[in-house]
């Protein structure tokens, strides 16, 4: 075989992937739509890997790459910090309520991480940041390539009202590589996160996901595995209506991957 036959074929086999690498990636007119239908502003970012190439979709793309607080989204990555610096141990390890009332039955009680996960349990999670401290937790942020990578702030809670920041992009990014196991964590830990966020399943179909709010604005991110692959999700929207808001993060996901046909029938 000579080489300048080599080399067209090479050409030839590059270009011929080309549009399964790119296929699907832009704007979707009918997402608008649902967002002007629930009357909130915000991002909706998707990647679907059930084809060959993976697809990625946008409502509104130019906001997918712009940082904001994480608020509660970040209990997926923090959970993988207090595993790794030996907090705990396990999801049965029991996290003692210290008896101060916050206000809300499911926060005032002893927890475990599956608890403080499901019911998002901030003074949990206040607490591994205090023993971890600020210079740990960048360490941390730092090692995963996670938003900004900035932990300061005034309260402990840096993730909700401090300067930490990630765009729908990098969590998408953050959450596909948790998928594969290919953050800097022990597989058993990562695939004890991913358990944690199970939010919902049927016979072929498993919802991961985890939902914040920081007072004005709410995310919904996680994925949907199917058994001809994966659709992850990133939501991030205004909630100007604040409590009142809080349906719309899954009735915009809900309606938006259906028609993808990558939301279970019959699930609201």
């Amino acid at each position: 075989m000579n080489r300048h036959w080599q080399w067209w074929a090479f050409l030839w086999l590059l270009l011929g992937s080309w549009p399964a690498m790119a296929a699907g990636a832009g704007e979707r007119e009918d997402w608008a739509e649902l967002f002007r239908q629930a009357g909130v502003s915000g991002t909706l970012a998707v990647v679907d890997h059930r084809s060959a190439g993976p697809q990625t979709w946008y409502h509104n793309q130019a906001r997918a790459g712009r940082r904001y607080s994480p608020a509660s989204t970040f209990k997926i990555p923090h959970t993988l910090f207090a595993l790794d610096a030996g907090l705990v141990a396990s999801e049965f390890d029991v996290l003692p309520w210290d008896g101060e009332d916050r206000g809300m039955e499911t926060w005032n009680r002893n927890q475990t991480l599956r608890s403080a996960m499901t019911h998002s349990v901030v003074w949990v999670y206040e607490g591994f940041a205090d023993v971890l401290g600020r210079d740990t937790e960048r360490y941390y942020l730092n090692l995963v390539d996670y938003g900004n990578a900035n932990p300061d702030g005034t309260t402990p809670a840096f993730w909700i009202d401090g300067e930490l920041a990630v765009s729908a992009d990098e969590q998408l990014d953050f959450l596909q590589r948790l998928y594969r196991n290919r953050l800097p964590f022990l597989e058993r830990h990562q695939r004890l996160v991913r358990d944690l966020m199970i939010s919902a399943a049927g016979p072929e179909w498993r919802l991961r996901s985890k939902t914040g709010w920081d007072g004005e604005r709410g995310w919904w991110v996680g994925w949907i595995e199917w058994p001809d692959g994966p659709v992850f999700f990133a939501l991030h929207i205004d909630m100007p209506n604040g409590l009142a808001d809080l349906p719309k993060r899954r009735q915009l996901v809900r309606e938006a991957l259906s028609t993808l046909s990558a939301w279970p029938e019959g699930v609201e």
